[in-house]
C-alpha cells in the first residue's frame, strides 16, 4: 500500500473523490481541497445535495456509491490519491424507520469505497463518522471512549469505522476518522424536514411558521460551524501523523434547544412561536472534546454561535427556501413522530 508522499515531490496535482460533494458539507470540503491544489471529482446522487454546490473547478459526476460500476469507473480513470468519503442519508431520528436504506447507503456504499481504495493504492481515506456512535451518558465524549451508538445511523457509521480498521490491518489502507456534530451554515439543505435543526428552524422562521421542537427544548447540542470543519477535513491528508487516527471536530460548547431558538429569533428580529411536540427517541445531551484535534491539527478560535448564525442567516435571506422532497420510502412506520406522519401524508 502506498504511503503519504510528499505534495512537494509529486509531479501532478493529487486527484481527490469527494462523494456527496454536491451536499452541505462535502461542498465546502470539495472547495477547501481545490484551496489547497488538488483536482477535484464530485460524486452525489444529489438525494440531499445540489449541483449548485458543487464549487466550479471540479468535476461533477451524479451517482450513487451503491453504483459499484460507476465507482470502479471513477476510480480507473482519474487515478485517485485521496478520498473524502461524505455521501451519507444523515438523519439520526429517521434511520429507525428506514434501516434497510440507511445501511445500504451508509455501510454497503462505503465498504464498495473501502474496496476500491485498496484495489487502486489511494494513499488516504478519509472518512466523515459522526458523535452519534458514542450514545448516551458519556459526556464530554472522547476518542477513548468505547462506542454505544443507539440509533441505525450510530450504527452504521460506527461499523464504516471498524471496517476502515480492519481494512488498514488486512491491506494497510491509510486512513483518518472524523466524528463531527451539528455543523450548519451556508448551502445547508433548508428543504430538509427530518433533519439539521438549525436549517429547519430558519426554513420555518422564512416561512412564517412555528419553531417546532420535539419534547421540551431542553436538549442540548454543540453547534459547530462549516468554517471551522471544512479546511481541518481537507488538510488532514496532509499531515501523515493524522493517518490512522480518530478524531472529534466541531464546537466545545453546548447549548440548549431553546436557546438556539432565542439566538436565531435575535438574528432574525422576530418574536418565535414555538410548538413543542411530544419527545421523540433521541440522545438528550450531546458536546465532545477535541483537546486531541489541537494536538494534531492548527485549530482557530472558533465561530461564535451568534456569529455563525448570522452568516448562515444572510445567505438564507438571499436564497431563500428551495422545497425539498421528503422521504417517503419508509420501511417501518410504528412509533413515528406524529408530525413526521404528517409530512408524509402531505
Amino acid at each position: 500500500m502506498t504511503t503519504h508522499t510528499d505534495p512537494g515531490a509529486r509531479s501532478s496535482p493529487p486527484v481527490s473523490l469527494v462523494t456527496g460533494g454536491a451536499g452541505f458539507i462535502g461542498a465546502h470540503v470539495a472547495q477547501e481541497c481545490l484551496n489547497l491544489g488538488h483536482r477535484v471529482i464530485v460524486v452525489d446522487d444529489l438525494s440531499g445535495g445540489s449541483v449548485e454546490n458543487v464549487p466550479d473547478e471540479a468535476q461533477f459526476v451524479e451517482g450513487s456509491v451503491t453504483d459499484v460500476p460507476l465507482m470502479e469507473k471513477l476510480f480507473q480513470d482519474h487515478g485517485v490519491t485521496y478520498v473524502y468519503h461524505l455521501a451519507a442519508y444523515a438523519a439520526e431520528g429517521l434511520s429507525h424507520f428506514i434501516r434497510r436504506f440507511n445501511y445500504t447507503n451508509n455501510v454497503i456504499g462505503t465498504v464498495n469505497l473501502i474496496n476500491l481504495s485498496v484495489l487502486h493504492e489511494v494513499e488516504c481515506f478519509v472518512f466523515t463518522s459522526s458523535i452519534a456512535v458514542y450514545g448516551e451518558g458519556q459526556l464530554p465524549m472522547t476518542e477513548a471512549m468505547t462506542p454505544r451508538p443507539e440509533d441505525p445511523y450510530g450504527i452504521g457509521k460506527y461499523a464504516a469505522e471498524l471496517d476502515l480498521e480492519a481494512a488498514r490491518k488486512m491491506f494497510g489502507l491509510n486512513h483518518i476518522v472524523f466524528r463531527p456534530h451539528n455543523v450548519y451554515g451556508t448551502m445547508q439543505n433548508l428543504g430538509d424536514p427530518y433533519r439539521n435543526v438549525i436549517g429547519i428552524f430558519m426554513r420555518q422562521v422564512l416561512q412564517g411558521e412555528p419553531l417546532t421542537v420535539f419534547g421540551d427544548g431542553t436538549q442540548t447540542r454543540a453547534f459547530s460551524h462549516i468554517r471551522d470543519v471544512a479546511p481541518i477535513i481537507a488538510r488532514s491528508v496532509t499531515e501523515e501523523r493524522a493517518y490512522n487516527q480518530t478524531f472529534n471536530i466541531g464546537a466545545d460548547k453546548p447549548y440548549s434547544i431553546n436557546q438556539l431558538i432565542e439566538a436565531i429569533a435575535e438574528v432574525f428580529d422576530v418574536e418565535p412561536e414555538v410548538t413543542y411536540l411530544p419527545a421523540r427517541n433521541e440522545v438528550q445531551h450531546a458536546y465532545s472534546s477535541h483537546d486531541k484535534v489541537r494536538e494534531f491539527f492548527t485549530v482557530g478560535d472558533p465561530t461564535s454561535l451568534e456569529d455563525g448564525i448570522r452568516d448562515m442567516a444572510e445567505w438564507a435571506r438571499s436564497r431563500g427556501v428551495i422545497s425539498s422532497k421528503p422521504f417517503t420510502a419508509i420501511e417501518v412506520d410504528r412509533n413515528m413522530p406524529p408530525s413526521w406522519r404528517e409530512i408524509l401524508r402531505n
